[in-house]
């Protein structure tokens, strides 16, 4: 007997004899015994332990694959189940996967799960980690499974059991006295996990439908050294300091009521000046870049609907409809209907295209409670929603102007390091393939001609065509996503959009949807948690605060206002009778860039003394000159 294992690097190694992935791993090299997580044989992850029984080509999985990090976290979420299982005997068990960054387990207890309880549960979990306990495999039918977890009492395992056809064979996966459902792979023993933490809790619906019981969740992650674990973990308390949420309640830039409604935004005078900035550049940058703009109503008949496809395949995302004259009409989920029908209200020519219709439209898509997140993920937001209609010979040229304003417009906001994705083509999909063929080449020139890196996924492009993602990475490593460039063959076809070119003929116009920022309230969540809420000057709400040192310097302060507000510099000034230093903490905890001592010299000089948030005290200054040096700095990029 020969067996040919082919390794990544194309070298082969034969064996005589059936052999392991872990023993293929020791011969190799020792490290990557230790390191290798689970082994990829033939495009298929299996369990180290995993016996190659003819040719195969093997790749190995470390924590630093995705692979690895995945499996890494799922086998600690087992883990965790196990410990929980331990200390709480009656509570039953649910689903436990890895997720983005780290794991979750959902259980079924009545009471909530304390700081007490997660450090008791962190203890056992440090036990059964020192123990080094296998997990092990079983295959076995779906009778003898269900008869298995009926015996333990899980009832979640027996509903996930029914779900799954009568022929499978199901797989589980058992360390000490824990079983659960598993496919698999996961790590060789409880040993392998060398640093963890549980995170937070959690509720958390079964199946993620309100309807059903609520289930407490506990989070964690984990990694293969101490060093890791704190790293992570100090990245967890910068991500907190930045989160949008506190710096919006701490600037008084938004808030969200329950008696307004969840995720329904409430713009606070600070944020809607930001806001309106933001919005003023847009519309410039977009007439300089020939674009037309456009207002569509909030709400649209059914048959608008209907032609769309929301009403067959988006509903459940929509809200509920309202009657009017006995018609049935939809708060709009999206604008791309709307602008559809601004082209389709003249006969088109060539010679008329390319068009750019372009709209900031607030849009409202019902949300489950759950997954509502900040200005994150919201029930109502507005799209900076723009439609080019163009011509298949415009293609290049206008993909390549979409590309450019949006590298353009994260420069102005101070967004450096950008992350590009392509989505090609997926199995199920509408329209022509030769069409998604050139719009996705137009997509790759236009990224290629700006000698972008770009990660390429495919058959991940939404069913109605191929789109580019643009994401920012900010200053501790996270991807916010920004810009999405969208080809549609579905919704041209179904509201039958046409043109007539140079032959006299129909022909159907290529639409592209796009989006530079995404929605403003994503938009501004990530421009708050990127900056740290330290927004370059010319968005900041409140520019230079003025500070008198006493109450004799109040007419000086109000006369200097009306004097920058003249300029179009934003001031304020803080009247309230309190001491200089206190007043200067004030303004560097709500993050205004500049403040303005003002006292007796000051008044006497008419200038002030100027000073830089984070940075101190800069001098004294002319009036005009501290004019001129703000105004320099308040322009975008």
């Amino acid at each position: 007997m020969k067996i040919d294992i082919t390794l990544p690097d194309g070298s082969v190694r034969s064996y005589s004899e059936p052999i392991s992935a872990f023993d293929i791993a020791k011969g190799i090299s020792p490290r990557l015994a230790d390191a290798a997580l689970c082994v990829e044989s033939s495009g298929m992850l299996h369990d180290m332990s995993h016996v190659s029984e003819s040719d195969a080509n093997v790749l190995f999985h470390t924590f630093k694959t995705e692979s690895g990090k995945e499996l890494y976290w799922h086998s600690t979420s087992h883990l965790m189940a196990q410990a929980v299982k331990q200390l709480f005997p009656d509570v039953k068990v649910t689903i436990g996967p890895a997720i983005e960054q780290g794991f979750y387990y959902d259980f079924d207890r009545d009471e909530p799960f304390t700081d007490e309880d997660l450090a008791a549960i962190e203890t056992r979990m440090a036990e059964l980690i020192k123990a080094d306990e296998p997990y092990y495999r079983k295959e076995l039918s779906k009778a003898e499974a269900i008869e298995k977890f009926k015996a333990l009492g899980e009832d979640y395992k027996l509903e996930i059991l029914a779900g799954i056809p009568d022929t499978d064979t199901i797989s589980t996966y058992q360390q000490g006295d824990f079983v659960d459902l598993c496919r698999g792979p996961h790590l060789p023993s409880t040993g392998k996990i060398k640093a963890f933490k549980l995170l937070k809790t959690s509720g958390a619906y079964w199946h993620g439908d309100e309807k059903n019981k609520m289930l407490k969740r506990i989070y964690g992650i984990s990694f293969p050294s101490n060093k890791e674990l704190a790293e992570y973990l100090t990245f967890l308390e910068e991500a907190k300091k930045r989160d949008h949420r506190k710096l919006g309640k701490d600037l008084d830039l938004f808030s969200m009521n329950d008696e307004v409604g969840p995720g329904l935004v409430l713009w606070h005078p600070n944020g809607a000046m930001i806001r309106h900035l933001i919005e003023s550049f847009w519309k410039e940058e977009h007439f300089r870049r020939g674009y037309q703009l456009v207002y569509t109503p909030h709400i649209g008949r059914a048959q608008l609907w209907k032609t769309s496809g929301h009403l067959d395949f988006y509903t459940d995302s929509m809200y509920a409809p309202m009657v009017v004259d006995e018609q049935d009409y939809y708060i709009k989920p999206m604008n791309c209907p709307f602008h559809i029908h601004v082209y389709k209200a003249n006969h088109r020519s060539y010679r008329e295209l390319p068009i750019r219709l372009a709209e900031l439209g607030t849009v409202y898509r019902y949300e489950r409670s759950g997954v509502l997140h900040g200005l994150m993920r919201v029930r109502g937001f507005t799209q900076d929603d723009a439609h080019i209609i163009c011509t298949p010979e415009q293609l290049d040229v206008e993909v390549e102007k979409l590309l450019q304003f949006s590298l353009d417009w994260m420069k102005s906001f101070g967004f450096k390091d950008i992350i590009i994705y392509l989505s090609t083509m997926p199995e199920k999909k509408v329209g022509d393939e030769a069409d998604w063929e050139r719009a996705t080449q137009s997509l790759r020139l236009a990224i290629e001609k700006f000698g972008l890196e770009y990660r390429v996924d495919e058959g991940g492009g939404a069913f109605y065509g191929p789109k580019i993602d643009v994401k920012i990475k900010d200053a501790i490593g996270r991807e916010w996503q920004c810009t999405t460039i969208q080809f549609d063959f579905n919704l041209s076809t179904r509201f039958d959009m046409s043109y007539i070119g140079a032959d006299n003929t129909s022909h159907r116009p290529f639409m592209i949807h796009r989006a530079i920022m995404g929605s403003m309230e994503r938009f501004f969540a990530t421009l708050l948690e990127y900056h740290s809420g330290n927004l370059p000057l010319w968005l900041c709400p409140v520019q230079i605060m003025l500070l008198p040192i006493t109450d004799a310097q109040l007419d000086y302060a109000a006369a200097l206002k009306d004097k920058l507000l003249a300029e179009g510099i934003r001031a304020e000034v803080d009247t309230r009778s309190e001491k200089i230093g206190y007043k200067i903490r004030d303004a560097e905890m709500r993050k205004v860039p500049y403040m303005a001592i003002l006292g007796k010299k000051e008044e006497a000089e008419q200038s002030l003394s100027l000073r830089r948030h984070t940075q101190g005290d800069l001098g004294a200054l002319s009036v005009e000159d501290a004019v001129s040096k703000i105004r320099a700095e308040s322009q975008p990029g």
